[in-house]
């Protein structure tokens, strides 16, 4: 079975998305009207605009997705049998398989970047990287500090990224290398995605998902909380609100797949990050980038 998996935010680069737009009439076509539905040109910085530029969460989410989105609907023969997506790739898959129109998925992407925004300002927070500590000894350090900080991305074995308060992150990568961390490094992000400090954003989002349609999926989705396919509308919607907040249980995700028949997985999207992350969970199974 044909997987195909959309990459989140940090795989932006300047030029993403150039070559679609020239080679393509339909990749153009959805590109003006990106431009249109967000209220600027968002074309002219992921072709022309500067690392700084893109690295804007209201710039980079929309511009991670829409290359993702368009370079699907660009591919021949693309009838993925099962899609999931790392963070805001969980959009791109749901407009890949269906559940969402290409305006809705751009306008909730749109919307959830502002409103993740606007909570990256109301406190201090900040992720970081974990590199070869087990995850039940991550989530016990996390559980052992004052302060809030989580674990939040399950990328690979080994490597696992907390999120939080700054103190408590910085105090948390303290105690990881303590613990035998082969590194325990802050991120460059603008906050703490993927954790409670995230709460004003997933209320913000809700009511804009509620307000959306949701259609009945061409294939099921392996959505980041449940690590499970999901067809339901109504459950992929819940899930999609509680994301925001909850880990990317990206290394389930991806064995579940495979426990679910998965041969191959094709990355679509800027980068082949995903790639090198199905990699390193499974050795066996092939690995595509689109």
């Amino acid at each position: 079975m044909k997987a195909y998996v959309f990459p989140g935010q940090g795989a932006q680069f300047t030029g993403m998305g150039k070559d679609l737009y020239e080679n393509s009439p339909l990749a153009q076509e959805l590109f003006e009207k990106a431009n249109e539905i967000l209220g600027f040109s968002i074309t002219d910085i992921m072709f022309e605009g500067t690392a700084e530029e893109l690295k804007e969460t209201k710039v980079t989410q929309p511009a991670v997705f829409l290359h993702s989105v368009i370079l699907a609907k660009t591919l021949a023969d693309f009838n993925p049998e099962m899609v999931a997506g790392h963070s805001l790739g969980e959009f791109s898959a749901l407009v890949a398989n269906g559940t969402l129109s290409f305006e809705d998925g751009l306008k909730l992407v749109s919307k959830r970047a502002l409103a993740m925004q606007k909570a990256c300002e109301i406190a201090p927070s900040t992720m970081a990287a974990v590199l070869n500590l087990e995850d039940k000894i991550v989530e016990d350090i996390c559980a052992s500090i004052d302060g809030v900080v989580v674990a939040a991305n399950y990328n690979c074995p080994g490597q696992l990224v907390i999120s939080g308060e700054y103190k408590a992150v910085e105090l948390a990568c303290e105690k990881m290398k303590e613990a035998g961390a082969k590194r325990a490094l802050i991120l460059p992000v603008g906050g703490a995605f993927h954790s409670p400090m995230m709460e004003p954003a997933r209320e913000e989002l809700a009511a804009a998902i509620e307000a959306t349609t949701f259609s009945t999926p061409s294939c099921p989705v392996y959505q980041n909380v449940t690590a499970s396919a999901v067809s339901d509308p109504d459950e992929i919607k819940k899930n999609l609100i509680i994301q925001l907040t909850a880990p990317v249980k990206w290394t389930q995700s991806v064995n579940q797949m495979i426990a679910d028949g998965a041969t191959s997985f094709t990355e679509v999207g800027p980068g082949k990050v995903l790639v090198g992350l199905v990699g390193k969970i499974n050795k066996e199974v092939a690995t595509i980038s689109a």
